[in-house]
């Protein structure tokens, strides 16, 4: 029965009626438009904010750690087994709708970034928390809807996602080195329980340590494998873009599941627009101090996770000479794609990759989640332990669980959020605007941004405290 209803949710969301597929295209070019298009024209700059990423204080983290925390849950098993599948299920040509929704997104991403550093709180150890149920809150003076967001957040990034995310790694390490489901999950709950009880801070140090190493592992991997098929580069290219209209023997029939797959797969990944990502901006302290730097932080995540990661993954698959058989096919088919490159060494490598990728993705997913025990007044530690348990037998449960259950229940509990949340940071584009306009003003004249209240006008308020009010309280 829930089975049952989980897939009928998904089916309005994803499937026949494609509400979010429809809703993702409009916002993305509704930001595109309003901001003109920054993240074209401004690409540059998703790189020189970076400067004195590092800095932080002790109010939030660094943005360099926000970047990779933002990054740890969004490089998972969307990178790897998420194009997997939406190859499987779409053809190559779902890559090329990876990319559309991908660029769009990432005006989207630079949206809700804006708006989480903006109405940011402090919680009862004087660090920043916030995200979509704190800007619905403060921004639109709807708590009701607020409530619903972060009850779909739990349901998602608290419980389902962790329980996605261990249920790949188990069934990698499974192929390939048989072991056994549920001492995977035992072992995934106990190192993912070491590092989240040390809060927002430790999961950021652990991101901004791993992040990075495994980006770049994976990425000279497939750089490798390119250079090994060069002469099959521009027919895959080819390939991709026929498939991707509907060009190619398959026809008009595979052009509907390469759109749906592409978008839902690549939205799945980079979760621009999902409300996910704006609670790692949150919880940083900018440099410069005004939000819309980590508009641009997260922005540049977007990029990275499907434009870079998830196009290497399609470039292993694409590349070899696996069969693409068009039913669902995970983390196997990375690994079968590899092998065929590399021979076993390649399955092992995909198996080392996805038990990191995914595991930092677990870490990510508690944090989120665990950002909103604030706004019901549960950031204590009677909260902490009960939400932590659940959340740590969703991750057990999850590696003993079958794809298709594990799967379906994210997508339904994505789709929610992002319903919520696209929503909100539309009615909210009005600050986003004024924000943005205020930092390229700022920008042109001294080169340092500050942001201050009275300079501009935003809708609801912010907590008292956070942001300065005028020149003569310029520090937080």
């Amino acid at each position: 029965m829930v089975n049952e209803i989980v897939s009928a949710i998904n089916n309005i969301l994803w499937g026949q009626g494609q509400i979010l597929i429809y809703l993702l295209l409009f916002a993305g070019f509704w930001f595109s438009f309003k901001l003109r298009w920054i993240q074209i024209l401004q690409f540059k700059y998703m790189f020189t904010v970076m400067k004195g990423s590092t800095q932080s204080d002790k109010s939030g983290i660094s943005s360099f750690q926000a970047l990779c925390t933002g990054l740890s849950a969004r490089v998972g098993t969307g990178n790897l087994a998420g194009v997997a599948m939406a190859i499987s299920l779409g053809g190559s040509g779902a890559v090329f709708w990876m990319w559309v929704i991908a660029l769009l997104g990432m005006a989207t991403g630079f949206a809700e970034s804006v708006l989480g550093q903006l109405y940011k709180v402090r919680d009862e150890h004087k660090e920043f928390r916030g995200g979509p149920a704190y800007y619905i809150r403060a921004g639109l003076n709807k708590p009701w809807l607020a409530i619903l967001f972060s009850l779909c957040l739990f349901l998602g990034y608290g419980l389902t996602f962790s329980a996605m995310q261990a249920n790949t790694i188990a069934d990698a390490l499974n192929n390939t080195f048989t072991i056994p489901r549920e001492y995977s999950g035992v072992v995934i709950a106990v190192l993912a329980g070491s590092i989240v009880v040390g809060g927002m801070r430790s999961i950021a140090r652990f991101a901004e340590l791993i992040v990075p190493f495994m980006g770049l592992a994976f990425v000279g991997t497939a750089v490798v494998i390119t250079l090994m098929n060069i002469q099959l580069l521009p027919s895959m290219f080819v390939d991709i873009f026929y498939s991707a209209f509907g060009l190619n023997e398959a026809g008009a029939g595979a052009l509907g599941a390469a759109i749906k797959n592409g978008i839902q797969r690549g939205l799945y990944s980079n979760e621009a627009g999902a409300g996910s990502v704006p609670h790692a901006a949150a919880g940083a302290s900018p440099v410069p101090n005004h939000p819309v730097a980590q508009g641009y932080v997260q922005m540049l995540g977007v990029f990275l996770d499907t434009m870079v990661l998830c196009s290497c993954t399609a470039v292993v698959i694409l590349l070899s000479d696996i069969n693409i058989s068009g039913e669902m096919e995970g983390i196997r088919m990375t690994q079968d794609a590899m092998t065929s490159h590399f021979g076993s060494g390649g399955n092992y490598f995909v198996a080392a990759a996805i038990t990191l990728f995914a595991f930092t993705s677990v870490v990510a997913n508690y944090a989120y989640a665990e950002s909103n025990l604030h706004l019901f007044k549960l950031d204590n530690k009677v909260g902490r332990l009960f939400y932590t348990s659940i959340y740590l037998f969703m991750v057990f449960w999850g590696a003993t669980a079958s794809l298709k259950e594990v799967w379906g229940l994210a997508d339904m509990a994505l789709g929610l959020m992002t319903l919520v949340n696209i929503y909100a940071i539309i009615l909210l584009t009005p600050t986003v605007l004024n924000l943005t306009k205020d930092f390229r003003e700022k920008l042109k004249e001294n080169g340092k941004p500050t942001f201050l209240l009275d300079d501009v006008e935003i809708q609801g308020k912010t907590e008292p405290g956070v942001w300065a009010a005028n020149k003569a309280k310029e520090t937080l």
